[in-house]
């Protein structure tokens, strides 16, 4: 129960809070109140495991080197995987904070640096070779081809998991008396087979039939996942407590459209606000994310097209492929981490930002990995937090609480298909290095470099094969790219669709 006076300054910031009610004086918020504990509950084990790690680190065991879980950790170990629920709190993304500190960003200039190499080496470059000071875009407009069909293709798919998921619950929520309810419950269920057969296929068609170009195609791919995962994450969190309560109540169509918007897959009722929205930090972002995909086109242009547009038409060897892979780990890593910079930070950053969504944990120190293990875990926490509660949790359930192998296959599994599906889908064609790497390589990287592997010799090892992986995969990939251009099928066949093109173009 809370006074009336002490929630005036509260509604003028958030607005009215879901689930309340006024009981004479006092305003009733249980959900308000669940929320608020669950907060502070995680804001406690947060400050209980950081002064157990620094007093652990202060007295290390004799004979033998400090333990190596990392302070979120330490809390984990201590509950039972069935039980753990993913809890909000405001915080800010880890490298807001390193940029307060002048020798981080002296380090985030040198990347601005490089840009003005690249762009200074272009101009000199156009200026030798055809006498005149320009800088062209041609990729970057390539890339963008038909950018209005992808945005009117986004429309429809929006619109679906806007009103089918949140009818489905409204359906689902009728009262459950006569053959009414199983009508509606059938109805919702033929409701969401359509609206997941739109999300599937439409894209998927729109991209085939007008030969989109890659990121064109990227925008639809991503919006796909993301509204799939979105959409499972709410009937998942919403239904059990819709179907558990005495009188079936749908949760509040704004929250569903806040959640839609927000930079997590987890639903929640609400979740911690800031108190304000600044503008320049907006626009900060998006300007960075824009330089990013610039600087991605310098890089692909300057460092990829000249070495890998006319290998195809050259005899195969050993020694340049070997040497393909070996210079593709360079502009291989800068696309790694330009990614990583351009979306997970700046991007996600930004629309929480607009929308005041207070938790910014989008990633975790990735950099610092000594294993596999925890780079997985720390490089994408918004997709490893969908996985571990939906894929992981949950088949651990359904195992009955065993098989903790099986179900970190089983995340491993789903996420790998769903990598190779994305490169497909942005490439065109079917190249299973996504696969076999991340599937294979990386399933067996995670069981042998495990958490128990420290020190700076395992980050370098796990650095040095992050460069190597990266190199593989921008090299097959372009190979492919360009053999498939320049070796066209003369008949079009399903194993001709699926056999690389790249290991026999050789012309």
């Amino acid at each position: 129960h809370l006074p009336r006076e002490q929630l005036v300054e509260v509604w003028r910031v958030t607005g009215w809070p879901a689930g309340c009610r006024w009981v004479g004086p006092a305003l009733l918020c249980p959900a308000v109140k669940t929320q608020l504990l669950e907060q502070a509950q995680g804001q406690l084990m947060e400050l209980l495991d950081r002064a157990m790690w620094e007093a652990v680190q202060s007295y290390p065991p004799q004979g033998g080197p400090p333990p190596s879980k990392p302070p979120e950790s330490l809390s984990k170990t201590r509950e039972t995987s069935l039980g753990k629920r993913k809890v909000f709190i405001i915080r800010k993304s880890l490298l807001d904070e390193l940029m307060e500190v002048q020798h981080f960003r002296t380090i985030y200039h040198m990347f601005i640096a490089g840009l003005c190499v690249f762009i200074i080496s272009t101009l000199a470059i156009d200026f030798i070779d055809e006498g005149r000071l320009m800088l062209e875009f041609d990729l970057l407009i390539f890339s963008f081809g038909q950018l209005p069909l992808a945005l009117v293709t986004w429309v429809p798919m929006f619109l679906s998991t806007l009103l089918v998921p949140y009818q489905a619950l409204r359906l689902w929520a009728r009262p459950r008396a006569g053959g009414a309810w199983a009508l509606g419950v059938g109805l919702a269920c033929v409701l969401l087979a359509a609206h997941t057969a739109v999300l599937w296929v439409l894209p998927v068609h729109v991209a085939v039939e007008y030969q989109l170009p890659p990121a064109s195609r990227s925008i639809l791919v991503f919006e796909q996942v993301r509204l799939l995962m979105k959409s499972y994450s709410f009937l998942r969190e919403a239904a059990p407590a819709t179907f558990s309560a005495k009188r079936g109540e749908a949760p509040s169509f704004s929250s569903y459209l806040y959640f839609l918007f927000c930079p997590t897959l987890i639903y929640r009722e609400t979740y911690p606000r800031t108190p304000n929205v600044r503008w320049n930090y907006v626009a900060k972002n998006f300007a960075q994310a824009l330089g990013c995909i610039l600087y991605a086109c310098f890089i692909l242009g300057r460092l990829c097209v000249p070495v890998f547009a006319n290998m195809s038409r050259e005899p195969f060897s050993t020694r340049a492929l070997v040497l393909s892979i070996m210079h593709a780990t360079l502009p291989g890593i800068f696309m790694l981490l330009l990614i990583f910079f351009a979306f997970l930070h700046c991007w996600l950053n930004a629309f929480a930002e607009m929308l005041r969504f207070g938790d910014r944990m989008f990633y975790r120190d990735w950099w610092n990995s000594t294993s596999f293990s925890n780079y997985y875990r720390t490089w994408n926490v918004v997709v490893h937090d969908w996985l571990y509660s939906y894929v992981y949790q949950d088949g651990l359930w359904l195992l009955g609480g065993r098989a903790r192998g099986a179900a970190m296959l089983g995340v491993f599994l789903v996420s790998a298909v769903v990598h190779e599906y994305i490169f497909c889908f942005v490439l065109g064609f079917f190249y299973p290095v996504m696969l076999i790497m991340f599937l294979v390589i990386g399933g067996l990287l995670n069981f042998m470099m495990h958490d128990r592997h420290t020190g700076p010799a395992w980050n370098v090892l796990m650095w040095t094969l992050l460069f190597l992986g990266q190199g593989i995969q921008v090299s097959l990939y372009c190979q492919e790219w360009y053999a498939r251009r320049h070796c066209p099928l003369p008949q079009t066949t399903f194993w001709g669709l699926v056999t690389p093109r790249s290991w026999s173009c050789h012309t």
